[in-house]
C-alpha cells in the first residue's frame, strides 16, 4: 500500500527483501538531476580476527530490540490472526542514526536498543561485524577458505537521499560510508524526480520486487535515509513435495485444511521442555527458520514472552534426536502496521517534536524528530526454502552422534512461533524476523 508521508523534513526507509541481486545507485538521467554525492568508503569491512566484547554485547541487544519490539508490535495487533515483522529492519537504521542524536538522548537510544553503555562507536564497530558475518563478505570467504561453493544469501545496501539545497553533515556520512558502507544522493524533493529516485534505488536493490515505495514527497522534505536486506536460501535438508499431504491445522478461528510439508528421520536438532518444541531449519549458507510450538496453543503469547536470553537457551539446548516434523507450508503478506507506538514502548528517544534531538543529520538544519513510523512484511516457507520481505518507513520533521532416546513427533498442526535468523561472528543467531502462525490454510 502506498503512503503519502505529509509535513516531512526526512524520511527513513528499511527495506528487507529476500532476492538475489546487485546493490545499484541512481546515476543522472531523462527524471531530473540525481547525482550520487558520496565518496568511497576509507576502510573495508576486515575479517573479525580478534573477539570484541562490545560488538557480542550490541549483537545480543540486538536480538534483545528484536523480541521487545515483536511483543510491543503484537500487543496491538488481533492475537488470533497470522503476524510477521522484521525487528532488525528497524534496529539497523536507528543504529545508523545514533550518530546524528544529539548527546543528551544517546543514551536513551542505546537503552532502547539494548545497548546500555556501550557508545555510538562500539554500535558502529558491531554494525560493521555484524554487516560482514551476515552478508557474503564473510560467508564466502569462509567458504573459499575450506573450498566450498560460494553465493550471496543476504546483501545490505545503504543510501541517504539529501535535497539539492542542503548539505549532508560530513562527519555522519563519513561514518554512514564507513561502518554502514551508506552511499549519498542528491534530488529535489520539490520534485517528482526525487519520489522516482528513490523507488528506482529500491527497485534496483530488490530485483523489480519492491517499488513505487513512495507516492511523492512532502516539498519540505530535505532528506531520506534508506536500507535495504536481502535473504535468499534454500534449506540443507529440503521437504520432498512428494510427502507433502493435505490435513488439518487448528486455527484459533476454526480448523482449515492446510498443506502439511514432512521431515523424518535420524540425528535432527530438537528441543523440548515442559512449555514447548523447538526445531531450527537451516539453510544451506549459514542462519535458519527456528520453529517454535507451544504447548499451550498461544503462539502469540510464547512470542510476547520471548527474550534473547530465552532464545539463547532454546537454541544452544538443541539436541540431535530422532523423529519426525510436520509442518504446514504457509505464507504470510501482512498489511501496512503503524509501529510508531511500538517504538515509543520501547522508549526510542527520536519521537518527541518538542525534543527534536536528531541534530547531526544535516548541516545547518534544524533539529528533526520522527513523525510517522510503518511497517509492511511477508514472508512465505515452501519445501524448498523461505522467501520474506518487509519495509519500514520511518517519517523525520525539524553435532556428533545422536543419543539413542524415544524418537519425537513435532505436529504444527496449532498456532506456533517461527525465528528466521542469520549467523554472525559476535552474537550467533541475530535476529532478522519473528512472526506467529495462527492459521494456515489453502487459500
Amino acid at each position: 500500500m502506498k503512503k503519502k508521508l505529509t509535513r516531512t523534513i526526512a524520511l527513513l526507509l528499511s527495506i528487507l527483501m529476500l532476492a538475489s541481486c546487485a546493490p545499484g545507485t541512481p546515476e543522472a538521467n531523462s527524471n531530473g538531476p540525481v547525482m550520487a554525492i558520496a565518496a568511497a568508503p576509507s576502510m573495508e569491512l576486515q575479517w573479525p580476527d580478534e573477539e570484541s566484547g562490545s560488538a557480542e554485547a550490541a549483537a545480543r541487544g540486538a536480538n534483545d530490540f528484536a523480541f521487545r519490539f515483536s511483543s510491543a508490535l503484537l500487543s496491538e495487533m488481533d492475537s488470533s490472526e497470522n503476524f510477521v515483522c522484521s525487528p532488525y529492519s528497524v534496529w539497523l537504521p536507528l543504529a545508523a542514526l545514533l550518530n546524528a542524536t544529539d548527546e543528551s538522548a544517546r543514551p536513551t537510544l542505546l537503552e532502547a536498543l539494548g545497548a546500555a553503555g556501550l557508545t555510538a562507536g562500539d554500535i558502529n564497530a558491531a554494525a560493521s561485524r555484524m554487516l560482514f558475518g551476515l552478508t557474503a563478505s564473510g560467508m564466502n570467504k569462509m567458504n573459499e577458505e575450506f573450498g566450498y561453493e560460494t553465493h550471496d544469501p543476504l546483501k545490505i545496501a545503504n543510501a541517504i537521499f539529501v535535497d539539492n539545497d542542503e548539505a549532508l553533515n560530513p562527519e555522519f556520512a563519513q561514518t554512514f560510508a564507513d561502518y554502514f558502507l551508506g552511499a549519498a544522493i542528491n534530488v529535489d524533493f520539490a520534485s517528482p524526480d526525487a519520489a522516482r529516485a528513490v523507488n528506482e534505488w529500491a527497485s534496483d536493490n530488490t530485483d523489480g520486487l519492491i517499488t513505487d515505495i513512495i507516492e511523492e514527497f512532502d516539498p519540505e522534505t530535505v532528506a531520506a535515509i534508506a536500507n535495504a536486506i536481502y535473504f535468499s536460501d534454500r534449506w540443507k535438508w529440503e521437504f520432498s513435495e512428494d510427502q507433502t499431504t493435505e490435513d488439518v491445522f487448528h486455527a484459533p478461528g476454526g480448523d482449515t485444511t492446510a498443506s502439511f510439508m514432512l521431515r523424518e528421520g535420524d540425528n535432527q536438532a530438537y528441543y523440548e521442555d515442559d512449555t514447548l518444541q523447538a526445531m531450527p531449519l537451516t539453510f544451506t549458507m549459514g542462519g535458519g527458520l527456528a520453529v517454535l510450538l507451544p504447548k499451550d496453543g498461544d503462539a502469540a503469547g510464547l512470542l510476547k514472552s520471548l527474550t534473547s536470553e530465552r532464545f539463547s537457551e532454546i537454541m544452544s539446548g538443541m539436541e540431535h534426536k530422532t523423529g519426525k516434523l510436520l509442518l504446514p507450508r504457509f505464507e504470510i503478506a501482512g498489511e501496512t502496521m503503524n509501529i510508531r507506538s511500538a517504538l515509543e514502548a520501547l522508549v526510542v528517544p527520536l519521537l518527541d517534536a518538542n525534543a527534536a534531538v536528531i541534530t547531526g543529520l544535516l548541516e545547518g538544519s534544524e533539529p528533526l524528530f520522527i513523525t510517522d513510523a510503518v511497517q509492511k512484511a511477508m514472508i512465505k516457507v515452501d519445501e524448498k526454502g523461505t522467501t520474506a520481505a518487509a519495509v519500514t518507513v520511518m517519517a523525520m520533521a525539524g553435532a556428533g552422534a545422536p543419543e539413542e532416546t524415544v524418537p519425537f513427533e513435532m505436529v504444527c498442526d496449532r498456532p506456533f512461533v517461527f525465528v528466521l535468523y542469520g549467523d554472525t561472528f559476535d552474537g550467533g543467531n541475530q535476529v532478522l524476523f519473528t512472526g506467529v502462525v495462527n492459521r494456515a490454510d489453502n487459500r
